[in-house]
């Protein structure tokens, strides 16, 4: 269906992002070619098949939705922002149109804080976000990973690149390794109050984050 990184990242570019991005919730939307990387890596090296996939803190659902794309059996959406929930259908149904597609049955939404999901863990499942970097709640970043982790023992994740030694000092206490990562340029258009660029580029590491005791079948 899709051939390519380059393909990938030309679809997920399509996508709708927020219509009001909300600054408390850092409702900054995935970069294309930077969700690209992370849902090529993961189709390649075998991780969406057969797996249902976690996409927390889902906003318009461009990590989820790639996923669907790529096999993933089915995606679990989460947000704890009710207003996106259109914007994802939209997406869905551009998605289906796109590549010739039905994913209905395949895929659901909760609106939950993600910490406080009704999603049991589960070994055959896999987790795909791209949580606040904790620029305005602290310690932002490490609640999604402690969740993501309760949920799966294979989290693919973005954060600052500023914040690898965070990153690394995890991995360290949970008993996690990092099998995978890429190091990328995420860019940020000005959509919320106190942009002063037009567009302002980070760097950003994707990561593959693996429980040391999991062994993929």
């Amino acid at each position: 269906m899709v051939r390519s990184k380059k393909e990938l990242a030309i679809f997920l570019s399509q996508l709708k992002v927020f219509e009001r991005p909300k600054v408390a919730l850092e409702q900054y939307p995935s970069d294309g070619n930077v969700a690209a990387s992370l849902l090529w890596h993961a189709a390649i090296t075998n991780q969406f098949e057969g797996k249902k996939v976690f996409d927390m803190g889902c906003g318009t659902g461009i990590l989820g939705i790639g996923a669907l794309i790529l096999g993933a059996e089915n995606v679990e959406f989460s947000d704890i922002d009710p207003t996106i929930y259109p914007i994802l259908k939209e997406n869905i149904a551009f998605a289906e149109e796109y590549f010739d597609v039905s994913l209905e049955g395949l895929w659901r939404f909760s609106n939950c804080n993600v910490m406080n999901c009704a999603f049991a863990y589960d070994e055959k499942s896999m987790v795909v976000m791209n949580p606040p970097f904790g620029t305005k709640k602290k310690h932002a970043d490490k609640a999604f990973l402690k969740a993501a982790f309760s949920r799966s023992p294979v989290v693919y994740s973005m954060h600052k690149t500023s914040t690898d030694v965070f990153i690394q000092a995890f991995c360290r206490t949970e008993d996690v390794h990092i099998p995978w990562r890429d190091d990328c340029s995420f860019p940020i258009k000005n959509t919320m109050k106190g942009h002063a660029k037009k567009i302002e580029r980070i760097e950003v590491t994707v990561y593959m984050l693996v429980k040391n005791n999991y062994v993929q079948e």
